[in-house]
């Protein structure tokens, strides 16, 4: 069982014991990522993360981070979203101490050393190469980009390549002392440690955390009457998609019925999507159907790579099934199935210390509130047939239709001729 306190320079820690663990998860968790950026620092949220490991006063150097963690015997590494950063380090128990020191060090005192930053930019501008070379990748930055156009939530993290080249040691400073706040700070610790010990340990390490309030984010604005379609014309032997439609934000009741719909749909090998375009239509490898929802929006999202001359069946097949759930109600065992692989699938998720860390956290994150495995569990078994059939009609339908397109195609109206969910009303 978790437990939560709130320490007196307003940080919020998070202890998640498990004394049949090896070892303990450290995490880190700021609300500052992508979309808390202006156009012109953007990706600065993402840098900010590597030059965290770049060297402080105590540590003046990449390798003097790396090698104090390395000699613990310690995994870490950073990770950064839309809406948090996060920085953890996961060791054995009798290391907690050091590594408690190493990653506030970082995370206070990071110095931003000119020269490094000239380097990691090369670093950085390489990472934005490589997702352009991944269409994995590429198509979901596409994706959001055309959901949400020219607003935070519509960039990508890694920034833009002329963004991240002007970011100078200034403007890290000044990012960090907007952000890297306590009171925008969550300390997550799992795994076998008492809370008592490890408390008293992070008000040490993190006592010279600011206590000034942090800025918010802009609300993001959704403005949508009908489909929307982004052909982005590539060589490829291969059409990778994605389709989706807008949701609503982590806190509203309906996000269970969401995620098992979203099951059925395409979260598994029997789902029907893996069963119609993989196994009946041979059409593509992978094909996955995925819910995002963050604080204040979210989408439902439909991912594949299909042969090239198989990329308007596969998406007519798509609709077909998505149609499908708004007009029948889900047979029961079916239904049955979906909620227990859900169900199992996150019980399984949660086997390690940095698995409960990260499951903790960004429930507190993003919806200032913390449910257990089993309380998710009896959600997810409350949910109906009628419930997915009701939500399906609300959430499938044109005027929430997005759908992004990478391959070798130019001509995009083979693509919206085919864009409806219910043809023969238009």
């Amino acid at each position: 069982m978790y437990s939560k306190k709130v320490l007196a320079n307003g940080i919020r820690l998070i202890t998640v014991p498990r004394p049949d663990s090896l070892s303990v998860n450290i995490l880190v968790l700021v609300e500052a990522g992508s979309k808390y950026e202006t156009k012109n620092q953007s990706g600065i949220s993402h840098f900010l993360e590597h030059m965290c490991f770049k060297g402080t006063k105590k540590r003046p150097t990449a390798l003097s981070i790396s090698g104090e963690l390395d000699a613990l015997g310690a995994q870490y590494n950073a990770f950064t979203s839309q809406e948090y950063t996060g920085y953890y380090v996961t060791c054995l128990p009798d290391k907690v101490e050091q590594a408690l020191d190493i990653i506030s060090d970082m995370y206070l005192n990071s110095t931003f050393d000119a020269k490094e930053i000239e380097k990691e930019k090369g670093v950085i501008v390489e990472e934005i190469n490589m997702i352009e070379d991944i269409p994995m990748r590429k198509i979901q930055d596409l994706f959001t980009k055309l959901l949400y156009g020219d607003q935070p939530a519509g960039w990508d993290v890694a920034g833009r390549v002329e963004t991240v080249k002007k970011i100078s040691q200034p403007d890290f400073l000044a990012y960090r002392r907007s952000h890297y706040v306590a009171n925008k700070t969550i300390i997550l610790v799992a795994g076998c440690l008492p809370a008592k010990t490890i408390a008293a340990q992070i008000r040490k390490c993190f006592a010279d955390l600011s206590r000034q309030p942090g800025r918010n984010k802009l609300p993001v604005k959704e403005k949508q009457s009908r489909p929307n379609l982004l052909v982005y014309h590539k060589p490829s032997d291969q059409t990778h998609l994605v389709l989706g439609f807008r949701t609503f934000g982590i806190k509203r009741e309906e996000t269970y019925t969401v995620e098992v719909l979203t099951m059925i749909l395409g979260g598994n090998m029997s789902s029907r999507l893996f069963q119609k375009i993989r196994d009946e239509m041979g059409a593509a490898y992978y094909i996955r159907a995925h819910h995002n929802s963050l604080t204040d929006h979210g989408y439902l999202d439909i991912a594949s790579g299909v042969k090239n001359n198989k990329a308007v069946p596969a998406l007519e097949a798509i609709l077909r099934e998505c149609r499908r759930l708004a007009e029948e109600e889900v047979p029961q065992t079916e239904l049955a199935k979906a909620k227990d692989s859900l169900i199992g699938t996150t019980y399984l998720s949660l086997e390690t210390p940095t698995d409960l860390s990260v499951y903790y956290g960004l429930q507190e994150l993003l919806k200032r509130e913390m449910m257990t495995p089993e309380e998710f569990a009896k959600k997810i078994k409350a949910v109906t047939a009628k419930d997915i059939k009701q939500l399906a009609k609300r959430v499938f339908t044109d005027r929430g239709l997005n759908l992004t397109i990478l391959g070798p195609h130019k001509n995009k109206k083979k693509f919206s001729q085919v864009l409806h969910l219910y043809p023969h009303t238009n």
